[in-house]
C-alpha cells in the first residue's frame, strides 16, 4: 500500500526541522498511521478475538515496519527527491540529514523491531506478513520497480494488503479466510488509480526525475482513463466483502464511498487536469477511509 496523503501547491524553501517533525517526516508517519489503522481493520475483520494488547502490539508492529520502509524510500530515491517540486524538501535532499551508513543500519533496526513485535504479540505468520508489507513498497517498488516500469505502482500497491493479512493472521494465525482475502485486494486494487491521480498533478516532476510514472509514459488522458477503470474495478472489488458477512455499515461506506470515487474519477477522465487529478486523489483517501472505519467497527456491531 503506497499511500501519499501530502501534495505540495507550492515549491517551499527547505525548513529547519528538528526533533519529532524530522522524525514524523522522515519515517513517513502519516502513511505508517494509516497502513497500522489497515492492520486494525484486518484484525477487526478476521474471524476470532485477541487480547487488547496484542492488537495494539500488533498494530504498532506494522507501523514500525511501515515507517522503516518509508525512511529506507527517501534514503534510497534522495536523488529524485532533489529533482521533484514535491518532494525537494525532504531531509536527505536538502542536506538536513547526510546520508551515511547509519542510516541504513537504523532504518533495519526499526524494520526488525516491527517484525520481532509481531512475532512476539501475535505469531509468525503475522510477523512474515508485516515483514513482506514493508518489504514490497521498501524493495520491490522502491528500488526494483519505480525506476524502471510504468506497472511500479501497481505492484507496489501489494503492500498494501500485506497489512491487512498482518492484522488477520494476528487473530487466526492460518490461511486468511474469504473476507480477509477479499478485503486484502480492496487494498491492492486501491493504490493504483490513488497514486496515478496524484502522478497526474505532479506529471513534470516525474518527468523531470525521469520516473516512468504511467501518465509520464501514456499521457495525461490516457492515464486518467485508467484511473476511472482502475477505479471502477475498486469499487465492484470494495462491495464483496459485503456479501461475505460484513455488516450493513460497511456496505453502505463502500456504496458511499464508491459513488464519490465514481464521479471524481468521471470527472477527471473527462477532463484530465490537475484540479481534477487531486480532486480524484483526495476522493480515494475519503473513500479508503470510510472502509477502514467500516472494517474497524465490525466487532462492536457482532458484539
Amino acid at each position: 500500500m503506497s499511500i501519499d496523503t501530502a501534495p505540495a501547491a507550492t515549491v517551499r524553501a527547505p525548513r529547519a526541522m528538528t526533533g519529532w517533525r524530522l522524525v514524523f517526516d522522515l519515517f513517513k508517519l502519516r502513511i505508517g498511521i494509516a497502513i497500522g489503522a489497515t492492520a486494525l481493520a484486518g484484525v477487526a475483520i478476521a474471524p476470532g478475538a485477541i487480547d487488547a494488547w496484542r492488537v495494539i502490539a500488533v498494530v504498532l508492529a506494522v507501523t514500525l515496519a511501515s515507517a522503516a520502509a518509508g525512511a529506507f524510500n527517501q534514503y534510497v530515491e534522495r536523488d529524485l527527491d532533489r529533482s521533484m517540486r514535491r518532494t525537494r524538501n525532504r531531509a536527505f535532499a536538502t542536506g538536513r540529514l547526510t546520508a551515511g551508513p547509519v542510516w541504513p543500519l537504523t532504518i533495519g533496526a526499526v524494520f526488525f523491531a516491527g517484525v520481532g513485535l509481531a512475532w512476539l504479540a501475535a505469531n509468525p505468520m503475522a510477523a512474515l506478513h508485516t515483514a513482506l508489507g514493508a518489504f514490497t513498497y521498501g524493495v520491490v517498488y522502491t528500488v526494483w520497480l519505480k525506476r524502471r516500469t510504468a506497472w511500479n505502482i501497481v505492484i507496489g500497491g501489494a503492500a498494501g494488503s500485506f497489512a491487512v493479512l498482518a492484522g488477520a493472521a494476528a487473530v487466526d494465525g492460518g490461511v486468511p479466510d474469504a473476507t480477509t482475502i477479499a478485503f486484502a485486494v480492496v487494498l491492492f486494487l486501491w493504490t493504483p488509480p490513488h497514486f496515478w491521480s496524484l502522478a497526474i498533478a505532479y506529471r513534470d516532476d516525474y518527468a523531470a526525475a525521469r520516473v516512468p510514472m504511467l501518465p509520464v509514459v501514456v499521457g495525461d488522458a490516457a492515464a486518467a482513463r485508467a484511473v476511472f477503470v482502475g477505479a471502477a474495478m475498486l469499487v465492484a472489488a470494495s462491495i464483496v466483502p459485503a456479501f461475505l458477512g460484513l455488516s450493513w455499515l460497511y456496505a453502505a461506506a463502500a456504496v458511499g464511498g464508491g459513488a464519490l470515487l465514481m464521479l471524481r474519477t468521471a470527472q477527471l477522465a473527462l477532463e484530465p487536469t490537475r484540479a481534477r487529478a487531486l480532486a480524484s486523489f483526495h476522493a480515494s483517501l475519503i473513500q479508503l477511509s470510510l472502509l477502514i472505519v467500516a472494517a474497524g467497527i465490525e466487532p462492536l456491531l457482532r458484539a
